[in-house]
């Protein structure tokens, strides 16, 4: 499902605080995205089914269902498994490709999944934010992986 008419996409912002999950909806709004929030996990695999978006802004460190096991989650499906995942979190991103590595060699992580698309460190910037949605969606264009995303026409 592409997005809606004058839209970039669709993106799904994941974040357990309340200012920084309206700050990035306000920017992706902002620049032509179709957007919805979800407070934790768990709201967001919920979103996920009804909103189909192209795009799923992460935190990693959420109650309820962390970022990890969303991810986890929604790569499982085969339904959602290419949705495109940006991580916006404070966890350095080094630090957390280091520690889904040894969940996945662990097998808790679902063994071979795949990390994220794309990361952002907090507090992000808007033009950091929209500058690595652009590349996530421009390279699942190219290689037809984000079915979810209309691209804009240059």
């Amino acid at each position: 499902m592409a997005g809606g008419a004058g839209t970039l996409g669709r993106v799904l912002v994941v974040d357990d605080e309340m200012h920084l999950r309206l700050f990035i909806k306000a920017v992706f709004e902002s620049a032509g995205y179709e957007t919805a929030t979800a407070r934790d996990g768990e709201e967001g695999l919920a979103k996920l089914k009804e909103f189909r978006p192209g795009l799923v802004s992460l935190d990693l460190m959420m109650p309820n269902q962390g970022g990890i096991r969303f991810l986890s989650t929604l790569r499982a499906d085969p339904e959602f498994a290419e949705t495109r995942v940006l991580v916006v979190s404070g966890v350095e991103d080094e630090t957390f490709r280091h520690s889904l590595a040894l969940l996945q060699a662990a097998g808790v992580a679902g063994g071979a999944l795949r990390g994220p698309d794309g990361y952002v460190e907090k507090p992000p910037t808007a033009e950091a934010l929209l500058r690595e949605a652009k590349r996530i969606l421009e390279s699942g264009a190219e290689t037809g992986r984000a079915p979810n995303v209309e691209p804009k026409e240059a």
